[in-house]
């Protein structure tokens, strides 16, 4: 396979990561997956550490039941975020697929306007939807929406500036970008907790890591060309595709919260977010390899094709599930413990079902990213079909905390089976040529 232009068109960096980058030029695509998967993960583990440390921070400032109010707005944050991701895949697909500089240009501006337009209605909508919403959540203070709508303003277009860093291989940029909001998040809610501003300041602290990371740091010099006609434009069906696919992905993500945040009591609610938020540390680093794989098998042309690209994120993503369902079930009290304290005890046996379900569907994302690296994929709709059997099964099932996690366990089982006939199916076709050549 010949190595795409779009993938080697960044300059050398000072650092151990930049010469990474560097010697990626000449690499295979697997070398382009792997290395860039260890830099996103190597960021990954900062970052979640970093996160790990609001939480935390919250968890203890607060107790559980603000803590419960913290996430819930965090989880609206996640909701908002399949439009922001979509704009990212869209704008860092047809970066990567668009060779000349001003070609990456005219696409990522076009796509900024647009991420604009929507990010403010998204915002205003919030805004003006405060109090029944609030209501819904049983969060004390409807302001605390108010606040989130602002950070919201400016999360699509964030988008499309982590999807130009993504499309032309910028790891670098892109992991210090998301090392940019997760320290501004933790020293601004740190700092305004402690002032006395509580849930209020934790949720102003999110609006401003959002804001920070959308200024810091700046695109490379390609996008600063004068913008060309796209030899391969963004197109309206690869928009929609991925809007469903994220759409699917952050309900599946973040409405289990949501969910219990309504139907169980805010001290219930509060403890099923912080096993949430330990067992989201495998999806944050699946998620992070599936980023280093996407612009290589996006940008190979169709000659180019080759599934084997994916088996080594797939082998990658299995390995760190099974390692990280492994620790959380031999130590799940001790873990609970000392991270947000002896009030969280209780939560402990919930983390390994937890990990299991996040493991399954880590897995399944792998593959559909793949398949919407490609072509237009009809996994996509699947998953959202599931994330709204997973809603309904939730609101019947919910009796205990417990049911709500062997809810999602059972269905994301079915969805990784189902996700798995078309890629494998598609690979046996790949193998046929081979073997009777």
């Amino acid at each position: 396979m010949s190595q795409p232009e779009s993938l080697v068109t960044y300059p050398g960096r000072a650092g151990w990561l930049g010469s990474m980058a560097v010697r990626l030029r000449q690499s295979k695509p697997q070398a382009v997956v792997l290395s860039g998967s260890i830099i996103m993960l190597l960021s990954t583990i900062l970052v979640s550490g970093l996160n790990f440390g609001f939480n935390v921070a919250m968890a203890r400032m607060l107790g559980p039941a603000k803590f419960g109010h913290v996430t819930a707005a965090v989880t609206m944050l996640m909701l908002a975020s399949a439009i922001t991701l979509a704009f990212q895949l869209v704008c860092a697909k047809f970066v990567a697929r668009n060779e000349a500089p001003g070609a990456k240009a005219g696409v990522y501006r076009a796509l900024l306007g647009k991420a604009w337009i929507v990010s403010l209605i998204v915002g205003a909508a919030l805004f003006a939807a405060q109090r029944p919403v609030a209501g819904y959540l049983n969060l004390p203070d409807p302001w605390i929406l108010g606040v989130l709508a602002l950070g919201i303003a400016a999360y699509v277009p964030l988008g499309v500036r982590r999807g130009a860093m993504q499309g032309t291989c910028s790891f670098k940029k892109l992991s210090i970008n998301f090392i940019i909001e997760s320290i501004t998040k933790f020293l601004i809610a740190v700092v305004l907790v402690a002032m006395g501003h509580e849930v209020l300041g934790a949720v102003g602290a999110i609006s401003a890591s959002v804001i920070a990371a959308y200024l810091l740091p700046s695109l490379t010099s390609e996008f600063k060309a004068k913008s060309e006609p796209a030899a391969q434009p963004a197109s309206f069906g690869e928009g929609m595709q991925a809007i469903v696919f994220f759409v699917g992905q952050v309900i599946i993500n973040n409405i289990d919260i949501l969910l219990v945040k309504h139907f169980f009591a805010p001290e219930l609610a509060g403890l099923y977010a912080a096993v949430a938020l330990v067992g989201r540390v495998l999806y944050f680093a699946a998620w992070s390899v599936v980023s280093a794989m996407f612009p290589v098998t996006a940008a190979a042309k169709p000659r180019e094709e080759d599934p084997n690209v994916v088996l080594l994120p797939l082998l990658f993503v299995l390995a760190i599930a099974i390692v990280f369902i492994l620790a959380v079930s031999f130590f799940p009290d001790l873990i609970m413990s000392a991270i947000f304290g002896g009030s969280f005890t209780d939560a402990g046996p919930l983390l390994t079902l937890y990990a299991a379900a996040t493991g399954l569907y880590a897995l399944s994302v792998v593959l559909m990213a793949y398949e919407m690296s490609r072509r237009i994929a009809n996994t996509g709709w699947l998953q959202l079909i599931f994330s709204g059997v997973l809603v309904l099964a939730i609101g019947m099932f919910h009796e205990t905390l417990r049911q709500v996690i062997v809810v999602q366990v059972v269905l994301m089982a079915v969805l990784l089976l189902l996700v798995s006939f078309p890629f494998f199916r598609r690979y046996k076709q790949f193998l046929v040529p081979q073997e009777t050549a």
